[in-house]
């Protein structure tokens, strides 16, 4: 493949903040993302520290010591804790209804294709991967699966970023032959499934 074909991962993560800690671009960032989840993973999960004693502690904390600076900020005449405005603005409001309605319409309209149109290729493909979500939860707790897709999410990207034209031709050879065997289970089911005779859906 030619760098014509290439795909900037920089550009498709948004080309911000959170695409430069996951290339590692920003190395200072994805060390200490790194570095606070196996901390929090080690401690939850190893250590056995309670979730709940861990926030209020910490918020306790935070509070505790903002008292202590805007006291001693009010004696020595020096300047406050340097808070930022703490609201939620509207624009970030709208933006996160906007992505939690297209996310619900896209689920609604999957459960429509399988209630009413009766797509049982969409209903295998739904059963399948809530299965496999299943299992992989069986596997792991909750909190184990979010380290790991932390892991990924600071490996995989810069990788394929690294290595994308070998991947890319690796990747279409499996999706190839995940096709073909694809094309060979749907003749298999569909050949099973008897159909409607022109009687039949007139009645319907």
């Amino acid at each position: 493949m030619g760098d014509s074909k290439r795909i900037s991962v920089h550009r498709v993560l948004g080309e911000g903040l959170v695409a430069d800690v996951v290339l590692w671009k920003n190395w200072r960032g994805a060390v200490a993302v790194l570095v606070s989840a196996t901390a929090l993973w080690f401690l939850f999960e190893r250590a056995g520290y309670n979730f709940l004693s861990f926030v209020a502690n910490v918020v306790l904390l935070l509070v505790v010591i903002l008292f202590f600076w805007a006291k001693a900020a009010n004696l020595l005449n020096r300047p406050l804790p340097p808070l930022p405005d703490l609201e939620i603005s509207e624009e970030t409001i709208t933006r996160v209804a906007d992505v939690l309605q297209i996310w619900m319409n896209r689920a609604l309209s999957v459960a429509h294709d399988i209630a009413i149109e009766r797509n049982l290729l969409l209903c295998l493909q739904v059963v399948g991967g809530l299965w496999a979500i299943s299992y992989i939860g069986s596997l792991f707790n909750f909190l184990t699966l979010i380290y790991i897709g932390v892991l990924l999410s600071l490996s995989l990207p810069v990788l394929y970023d690294k290595y994308q034209d070998q991947i890319d031709d690796q990747l279409c050879v499996v999706h190839g032959l995940i096709h073909t065997q694809y094309k060979k289970i749907q003749s298999i089911v569909l050949s099973k499934i008897p159909k409607l005779s022109n009687k039949e859906k007139k009645v319907q």
